[in-house]
């Protein structure tokens, strides 16, 4: 199946995982591989950011 081998970023683990073997509310994704899983948070970070300055 495809979606075991996507990447997400679990936030109860703290850690980049492949496969959805936890909830879905605690994962981020899917993303395409381990390395972009792993900068999950900086990506959201960097998005919010945008938004917040396009509300500004």
């Amino acid at each position: 199946m495809a979606d075991d081998n996507e990447w997400y970023y679990c936030v109860k683990h703290h850690k980049a995982e492949q496969g959805k073997s936890c909830w879905y509310g605690d994962r981020m994704g899917p993303y395409p591989d381990q390395a972009t899983a792993e900068k999950a948070l900086e990506i959201v970070k960097a998005r919010n950011k945008a938004a917040d300055d396009q509300d500004d």
